[in-house]
């Protein structure tokens, strides 16, 4: 791709990103969903949120990666769930799947 092409396709992908974010506020007083539609949508958004965790605890470049990950999550989890500082969440989960790691636990 040349230059010029590939500074126009900037500018261009940068105005429909700036449109796509405007078009949120702008819009927002001007259209009203129904409830099931925005039900559905609040339940949209989890569903992705946990298919994206579970994707990325499980997989490595579109192989299954390792017992040590996820167990190293669902410490993190344990322990977020139990309301516990985010700091104590992030060094157990990453301790965890360190020491199984280092004790060889594929």
């Amino acid at each position: 791709m040349s230059t010029p092409a590939l500074v126009l396709a900037v500018l261009v992908l940068g105005a429909g990103t700036f449109a796509f974010r405007y078009a949120g506020p702008a819009l927002r007083d001007r259209m009203t969903l129904p409830p099931r539609a925005e039900w559905l949508l609040g339940v949209a958004t989890v569903v992705l949120l946990a298919a994206l965790v579970a994707t990325t605890t499980l997989l490595d470049g579109g192989e299954f990666d390792s017992v040590a990950r996820p167990a190293g999550v669902a410490v993190g989890a344990v322990l977020a769930w139990r309301r516990a500082p985010f700091v104590v969440v992030v060094l157990a989960a990453a301790g965890t799947a360190a020491v199984l790691r280092l004790l060889g636990v594929p």
